[in-house]
């Protein structure tokens, strides 16, 4: 392995055991409680979000709402669902949309900043006349849990099912863990929790922009103990023109990990190698690549030196996500046996190939997948899940680097694996998003292959979709929008029930 080679390997390995030692006792709340942690939860705190609707935002706000001795406001100019019904559920949507200076005041402990604000909000520019504590929201979890063991989970794709599957295998463990996650998981009522009690927090580590003022990558905040990387795969060109440049994010981020850290990477990538050879001499690196697995009768099965075991999700890019799950939980105490026990019964993130409806001989999924990485990878695994069954592949063009002119060869060969791809963008929403016209010849060029239709009038996609014959079939939408206006689970519902 990697880390053999490390000069000072025998050290390092012992601190990295002892520190495992040290977090499992942890978990067992065999330490004393921190007395500063106490003196502050006994202190009434004011938290005033500015831009409280935002998907990451509203649920921050949630969470620390549920904190003893919080006080939580807000601000936007407009809250839509399901942030909406969220806030209002938990009395924190504020009764008026607009900015409001007067509601910043020298009491708040601390005011934090969200993306959809912009530099000369008025709020904003009332907090730092008053000098108060602004936070972007990495900045606030991090300073929530500096004295928590951070497992952070980064990279171009599978950060949110790896993330799930950590939180899922602690939660069944009976392991507290405050996290972040950027979708919805089963189980649990919210995508953040900050506590005070849990000694290990997990988060999703995204490499977008942490706020207006700020124009860091979001990940780059966390300094993590324990890292996951799952891959290098270039997006957001607006904020990274180059490929270089993106991954230059990856390699500052395994950088700014706390000492003593252990990086998690995917050793199939070429790049996550290239940064696993120059990390610092103190950091630990554990490759991973896709385990041993069968797929049997549209069920997919494990091979562990147990014997195996049954899973719910399917994929190679999924069980690699599971292999990093199962090396992070590892360095906190959890053994492979008890990983295993509940990994099973993992039912997926929501959005992340998850099955909408199924009949006796038909089936369809929908998933967030937008960038190339993705979509090739979820075309993939559904083919190879259901061989014997005709696959039809829809995607939205949706995302500001999808819709851009330059990024679209990227794409190339990524839905070859259908027997029917359809491709969708609407041209209003490159107008809304102020890009370049792009014309559907240069959509179908840049994927290539025989098998691609595009269209950019919804009915006329769902009335191309209404004349297929979905009998022994596999349906996959993939979109991070809803193909303007489509209700993804009932459209589903209509196609593979009405043959």
């Amino acid at each position: 392995m990697i880390f053999m080679n490390c000069p000072n390997f025998k050290n390092t390995f012992n601190l990295v055991n002892l520190t495992n030692f040290l977090v499992h006792l942890q978990i067992k709340n065999i330490f004393s409680k921190n007395n500063k942690i106490h003196s502050i939860a006994n202190r009434m705190q004011r938290v005033h979000f500015i831009a409280i609707g935002g998907a990451a935002m509203h649920n921050l706000a949630i969470a620390i709402s549920k904190k003893n001795n919080f006080k939580v406001t807000g601000s936007d100019d407009e809250v839509f669902e399901p942030s909406l019904s969220r806030l209002k559920e938990h009395g924190l949507l504020p009764e008026k949309m607009g900015w409001f200076p007067d509601r910043i005041d020298k009491g708040l402990s601390a005011v934090i900043l969200g993306m959809h604000a912009t530099i000369d909000n008025p709020e904003l520019l009332r907090a730092k006349e008053l000098r108060l504590k602004i936070y972007s929201f990495p900045e606030y979890l991090y300073q929530q849990t500096r004295s928590k063991t951070r497992i952070v989970i980064g990279g171009s794709h599978g950060k949110t099912t790896t993330t799930a599957m950590i939180l899922f295998v602690l939660k069944q463990l009976k392991i507290e863990v405050d996290y972040m996650v950027g979708a919805q998981i089963e189980g649990f009522d919210n995508m953040v929790k900050l506590s005070y009690d849990s000694r290990i927090a997990v988060f999703e580590g995204d490499e977008y922009l942490t706020s207006p003022i700020d124009r860091r990558p979001k990940f780059h905040l966390y300094k993590p103990h324990i890292a996951v990387l799952t891959g290098i795969a270039w997006d957001h060109i607006n904020v990274f023109p180059t490929f270089e440049n993106y991954v230059e994010q990856f390699e500052k981020f395994a950088q700014l990990m706390e000492i003593q850290g252990r990086l998690i990477y995917f050793d199939g990538d070429e790049k996550l190698n290239e940064i696993a050879q120059h990390l610092r001499r103190d950091i630990v690196p554990f490759p991973y690549n896709t385990p041993k697995h069968e797929v049997r009768n549209g069920i997919t099965y494990l091979i562990t030196k147990k014997g195996e075991v049954q899973l719910k999700v399917f994929g190679e890019h999924n069980l690699q996500n599971m292999n990093a799950a199962r090396l992070a939980c590892k360095q906190i105490g959890v053994n492979d046996d008890q990983f295993y026990s509940v990994i099973c019964d993992f039912p997926g993130a929501s959005n992340r190939l998850q099955k909408i409806t199924e009949t006796e001989n038909s089936v369809a999924f929908k998933d967030f997948a937008h960038s190339p990485s993705k979509l090739k990878a979820t075309v993939q695994a559904v083919k190879h899940q259901y061989p014997d069954r005709k696959l039809v592949a829809c995607m939205e063009l949706h995302t500001f680097s999808s819709l851009t002119e330059d990024f679209l060869p990227q794409y190339a060969d990524c839905m070859k694996e259908a027997d029917i791809a359809f491709v969708y963008y609407n041209p209003e929403v490159i107008k809304h998003k102020r890009l370049n016209e792009i014309l559907p010849e240069q959509v179908k060029q840049a994927f290539g292959g025989t098998n691609i239709v595009v269209f950019t009038d919804s009915n006329s996609l769902q009335k191309k979709l209404r004349e297929l014959n979905f009998d022994n079939t596999a349906l996959l939408l993939m979109t991070s929008g809803n193909f303007s206006g489509i209700n993804l689970i009932e459209f589903a519902n209509e196609l593979l029930k009405s043959k």
